[in-house]
């Protein structure tokens, strides 16, 4: 059964590695499949039309190796590689692409559950030189989500790679438009933005925020806010109707800060770049604030 986490007003939902999801793209030791606050759901799903349900993303979903999965140009059409948190994967093309349906052979995972919060590890096989232990900690105190990764290296070539979470937030089922505001603490400078995706210029960018001029009918993407610039970033997205906001803050400095949504989902995503040799670990956390606006 998915466990419940429980703090203050807080409350997420958390399914175990092999519940509910199950495709080859996001992590399965972090799906955060719902998340409400004094009673209000603040994360929604990638799609509304139910198709393939456990195939897409929802809540507070992470991934790693989101352009090129750990050691996939070493390997050969028809052998396995690895996607960090999921397991083994068969190569089937010349290219990755998270979104294709990868014949999946799972990690090795273990479950740890106390009263306050959960913890999760995954442990993969060796393949071309590649293997990896990743331990995560999701821990709720007083309106915070507090997400701890560990990732040792177990292999004998240096992992490459990078992890985000697909924030999927839709407050109170309020779709995106005027009563949004997402605000970054650095400028926004479109000409230095990477890919820009804008129907009917629907997403307004500001100096240091994002708003709306109505609803996106069609799915937006920009990457790249921060313009290339190492930065330490955050965000806080609220809902001017209710009065709600959720802020998520980050213990590494990010390259990259992206932003992708639609009309009734919206996902700031906050990279960090992975380079570890072998032997070595490394640490990093994510801090989510659910707040009521003053």
């Amino acid at each position: 059964m998915p466990h419940l986490l429980q703090g203050g007003d807080l409350e997420i939902r958390i399914d175990k590695p092999h519940e509910g999801y199950n495709f080859s793209r996001f992590d399965w030791t972090g799906k955060i499949a719902m998340v409400r606050f004094q009673g209000i759901p603040v994360s929604t799903t990638e799609r509304t039309d139910n198709t393939n349900r456990n195939h897409f993303g929802r809540g507070l979903y992470n991934e790693f190796g989101l352009d090129a999965a750990l050691g996939y140009q070493e390997t050969k059409r028809g052998k396995w590689f690895h996607k960090i948190g999921v397991g083994a994967l068969r190569k089937q093309a010349s290219s990755y692409r998270f979104n294709y349906p990868y014949e999946i052979r799972p990690a090795d995972f273990r479950v740890d559950i106390q009263i306050d919060r959960i913890t999760i590890e995954c442990s993969s096989e060796i393949l071309n030189g590649y293997s990896y232990k990743l331990k995560k900690e999701f821990h709720v105190h007083n309106n915070h989500l507090t997400i701890k990764y560990l990732l040792k290296n177990t292999g004998v070539k240096t992992i490459v790679t990078n992890e985000y979470t697909h924030n999927f937030l839709g407050i109170s089922g309020e779709e995106i438009d005027e009563g949004y505001v997402l605000k970054f603490p650095f400028e926004l400078n479109p000409d230095k933005f990477g890919e820009t995706v804008n129907p009917k210029k629907k997403v307004v960018v500001g100096k240091k925020e994002i708003r709306f001029s109505g609803s996106p009918q069609e799915q937006f993407f920009f990457s790249l806010l921060n313009g290339g610039k190492k930065v330490q970033a955050s965000w806080q997205l609220e809902q001017l109707k209710r009065n709600i906001g959720v802020r998520e803050t980050v213990s590494f400095k990010s390259e990259k800060v992206n932003l992708w949504g639609w009309k009734h989902v919206i996902s700031p995503e906050i990279f960090h770049h992975i380079s570890l040799d072998p032997g070595k670990s490394t640490q990093w956390s994510r801090n989510y604030e659910f707040y009521r606006m003053k």
